[in-house]
């Protein structure tokens, strides 16, 4: 995947749940300008997924703080998920996207919350564990 010099990946997952796939991707952000060439390049890559979620939380220097997130069409709101475990983790230059490839069993509204938050989750901790060496 090509990005930005300002953009850093600092993990990456891959989380399955009754067959569909999610990847799960966090990064280091430094601004939300970010947003659009991040979500390009995940359609690039996983170009089998149907659903591209994802959470932006930036606070700025002055303090400022944006966040954002898209449910792109999945039910569920799964970026609504995903920008609460950013808050959770206090991570606030951060972005988390979750691109889900559909395995072929409907999971419910209930369950593509419970997949994204997983993976969510799983990505974070892969990166806390990282960090902690």
């Amino acid at each position: 995947m090509v990005l930005s010099s300002l953009m850093r990946e600092l993990a990456a997952v891959k989380f399955i749940e009754k067959k569909s796939r999610f990847y799960a991707h966090l990064y280091d952000v430094d601004s939300t300008d970010e947003i659009d060439e991040i979500v390009k390049n995940h359609k690039r890559l996983y170009k089998k997924a149907n659903h591209h979620c994802y959470a932006l939380r930036f606070i700025s220097p002055e303090s400022k703080k944006n966040e954002f997130f898209k449910d792109d069409s999945e039910v569920g709101h799964p970026g609504k998920v995903l920008v609460e475990l950013l808050i959770k983790n206090n991570m606030n230059h951060h972005m988390l996207i979750v691109s889900r490839v559909f395995g072929g069993i409907k999971l419910g509204v209930g369950g593509v919350s419970r997949a994204f938050k997983s993976a969510g989750e799983s990505v974070i901790n892969y990166h806390k564990s990282k960090e902690k060496g």
